[in-house]
């Protein structure tokens, strides 16, 4: 008889010759479908004009749309500077004149 023993490396060595043995695990199938909407982190510093920066801030819905979505809301803003520009240019209205008392 022998007094040979299997010590604790000779099972993990059984287990490590058969998980060499396995066949490799097969890479997870790629996803065809499109990534959720997910904000793009872009910091939006106001300019001091309430009406520009409204503008800008509604850039901030299109990062909960798909990309599809972000036309719209681009050329929303893009709009609504353009007329914040416009508005800019436009001549003030004359101040209106007092009325004159005509007393002599």
């Amino acid at each position: 008889m022998s007094d040979w023993m299997p010590g604790p490396d000779t099972g993990q060595q059984g287990e490590a010759a058969e998980a060499a043995a396995a066949p490799p695990a097969a890479p997870p199938a790629p996803s065809f479908d499109p990534a959720p909407p997910a904000p793009l982190g872009v910091a939006r510093t106001p300019t001091g004009h309430a009406g520009v920066d409204a503008r800008l801030e509604r850039l901030a819905d299109a990062d909960h749309l798909a990309a599809d979505g972000h036309h719209a809301v681009y050329e929303d803003v893009h709009r609504g500077l353009r007329d914040e520009l416009t508005a800019l240019d436009a001549r003030p209205a004359p101040a209106p004149t007092p009325a004159h008392d005509n007393r002599s």
